[in-house]
């Protein structure tokens, strides 16, 4: 064992370092007497062979300690570059001029000077092919096997700059790879016609669909880090006929370029088509507002919910309930996040929020002082056929978890609300509003800060349309698109969710609007997803338009006539002031959920328009049957506990409610 840490260390030279000083020795040898032969025509007159005779001590010791002192006697053989190849050179010139110096001194007329710079040149030849030749000897196996085999792609890529420079080399020098470069794009006029890595720049971007084709190409690989997402959208616009999958290097490894390699490469993702710039907040900001608190979190087991959190754990949580009624989900969120967070305390709590007294069971039992609310019924057709069940679950849930909130003295609740809300078409977008308008009431009233933060669809989210529009294409297609020009906001799991920290955690205001940028539209997106699989829009894959469902919008909005007027307070997030709710709330809510209880479906959703007058139903829709509802029990005014202006029963709630006393705040901790 200790013989190994000297050979390890460096203080005894291994075997590979002894073979090549061994060799640089005999290099040096060679190199000058083939600098005599090739200066003289191989008859040297015998005072210069002589000379060499004396001189040979000298230039051995010197190359070898210059090869030892620069530390190139370390070789790795398949990754050094031309940064290693200088240092080679430059240790050999300092020999050789340590060299002349000396030998001219002592042997004035030794050696004429051409001899001096044909032995530099030979020596360091030799040298570089002793280190150079394996890769070069792996790198041309390696593209003689992938030429051969059947299940080889070749590519090409996009961008000749230094991270395409990298991911060449690295394609080219796997024996075991798959990718065969068969050159790059590039749009910069100076690149066209020159080789990086050994491969030619066959032509800018807008000539892939004919490179495509006549080169039998059947991957593009984009390697610019960060490349904007209307570059990348254009790309994949030219190509939209051409039969080549896509992948791409992550934006994060920009300033990593030294280590890119193909086992960074990753399929494009409806995140690089976004129609704008990544948002970028501070982690440490969102940890200094979370650290140490404990937190609660309804629907913890859908996207949103579960990616909250994510962040909260990662962010320094102390305690974290996780509340769900989805088990499954629930279970498994908690399970992986316990691996990634073992220092926070995780609570998992199967429980519906309609429930008013198991919500407040588990509000005084666990003390959070900071409530997110994400738990909704968030499909638009389905609520449709169940308005009765949106209305249950989306207003009365969050008028549980906001009294909760209200009552335990928690110190911010924040509400996940949806753009669907913005002049709702559908049941799922009102109910959203009263939501809203719910939160926005009690946060005028309860020393709880309360917000509900605002903002459109999610890539990659349970309810998303591409995850329907990846499994259409993987059957073959079609894929299915409501309407040519329907459009949609879209966010990233993780920038909305961090925005959400952020806007409700902020005390900027009751009412939080994310900017989601420019809406996309759904049959171009539809079209992108379908190129990057390799196929053809329309073609391989057809598109078919099934025209809007019940409830959707031909195209959605962030803000109501009445909140035109917003205030940017931070990069992606403006405050909206809107109406306030009506004073008489209390008792419309009442008649609501009088009416969602015993299932009488055209009263309720005429009391939905009362209570949010920008609904607009879909004209001539048939509202589906609902279920005989139970004989009523008497109606009893148990009311809820709450603040002066909204009072309500906790279940079947009488139509002529009287707003209830005040009741007194309680100290917030």
């Amino acid at each position: 064992m200790q013989g190994r840490s000297i050979v390890r260390w460096g203080s005894v030279p291994g075997v590979r370092a002894v073979t090549i000083l061994a060799f640089d020795a005999v290099a040096t040898l060679c190199g000058l007497y083939g600098a005599l032969f090739l200066r003289f025509g191989g008859e040297a007159p015998p005072e210069y062979v002589r000379a060499a005779r004396l001189a040979v001590p000298l230039l051995v010791f010197l190359r070898v300690a210059a090869v030892i002192w620069s530390g190139v006697h370390h070789w790795s053989f398949h990754v050094a570059g031309l940064s290693e190849a200088a240092r080679l050179a430059g240790a050999m010139m300092a020999a050789s001029l340590v060299f002349v110096a000396a030998f001219e001194t002592t042997l004035p007329d030794g050696l004429p000077h051409s001899v001096y710079a044909l032995e530099f040149f030979l020596t360091l030849s030799l040298m570089a092919s002793l280190r150079f030749a394996p890769r070069i000897l792996s790198r041309w196996r390696g593209e003689r096997r992938r030429r051969t085999m059947a299940t080889t792609l070749r590519t090409i890529i996009v961008g000749a700059g230094r991270a395409g420079d990298l991911l060449a080399r690295d394609l080219d020098g796997a024996e075991d790879g798959k990718y065969l470069v068969v050159g790059f794009v590039d749009d910069a006029a100076g690149e066209i016609g020159v080789h990086v890595s050994g491969k030619p720049v066959l032509g800018a971007v807008s000539d892939l669909p004919d490179l495509i084709a006549r080169l039998r190409v059947s991957t593009v690989l984009l390697a610019i880090p960060g490349l904007p997402a209307e570059r990348v959208r254009a790309i994949l616009k030219v190509c939209a006929s051409s039969k080549a999958s896509f992948k791409t290097i992550p934006a994060t490894y920009a300033c990593l370029d030294r280590r890119i390699s193909a086992a960074m490469l990753h399929d494009l993702s409806p995140d690089d088509l976004l129609g704008r710039d990544p948002v970028a907040f501070d982690r440490q900001e969102i940890q200094r507002l979370v650290r140490g608190r404990t937190v609660l979190v309804t629907g913890a087991g859908g996207t949103i919910g579960g990616e909250i959190c994510c962040q909260l754990a990662h962010s320094g949580v102390s305690r974290l309930v996780m509340v769900d009624m989805n088990e499954n989900e629930l279970y498994l969120r908690a399970r992986r996040l316990q691996e990634e967070c073992p220092s926070v305390e995780l609570r998992v709590e199967v429980a519906d929020i309609r429930e008013l007294a198991r919500m407040q069971q588990l509000g005084e039992a666990h003390q959070p002082e900071l409530v997110f609310h994400a738990a909704a019924h968030k499909h638009v057709p389905l609520m449709e056929d169940a308005p009765e069940e949106a209305v249950k679950n989306n207003v009365f849930g969050t008028l549980n978890v906001a009294l909760v909130a209200h009552r335990i003295g928690a110190e911010r609740l924040v509400v996940i609300s949806t753009d669907k809300a913005v002049n709702p078409t559908s049941v799922m977008g009102a109910t959203k509003r009263i939501a809203e308008l719910i939160t926005l009431d009690l946060a005028r009233r309860s020393d709880t800060r309360m917000t509900a933060v605002r903002f459109g669809n999610v890539l990659g989210s349970a309810g998303s349309v591409v995850p329907l529009f990846k499994q259409q294409i993987e059957r073959g297609g079609p894929v299915t698109v409501t309407h040519p020009d329907c459009t949609r906001y879209f966010m990233t799991v993780s920038e909305a969710v961090g925005l959400v920290l952020l806007a409700g955690l902020g005390d900027y205001g009751e009412l939080c609007i994310l900017d989601m940028g420019k809406p996309i539209r759904i049959a171009e997106m539809a079209e992108h997803l379908i190129t990057m699989a390799g196929r053809v829009p329309g073609v391989e894959i057809p598109i078919v338009f099934t025209g809007l469902r019940p409830g959707e919008k031909l195209y959605e909005e962030l803000l109501t006539g009445d909140e035109e007027r917003t205030v940017q307070v931070r990069d992606r997030i403006r405050v909206a002031s809107g109406p306030s709710a009506p004073r008489d709330l209390a008792q419309r809510l009442s008649y609501l959920r009088q009416y969602a209880d015993e299932g009488d479906r055209e009263r309720l959703l005429e009391a939905i328009q009362g209570l949010v007058p920008t609904y607009r139903r879909t004209p001539g829709q048939p509202l589906a049957p609902a279920a005989p509802a139970a004989e009523a029990a008497p109606r009893v005014a148990a009311a809820h506990p709450a603040v002066p202006a909204l009072a309500w029963v906790a279940g079947r709630a009488s139509p002529a409610v009287a707003p209830l006393a005040a009741v007194s705040r309680p100290t917030p901790r």
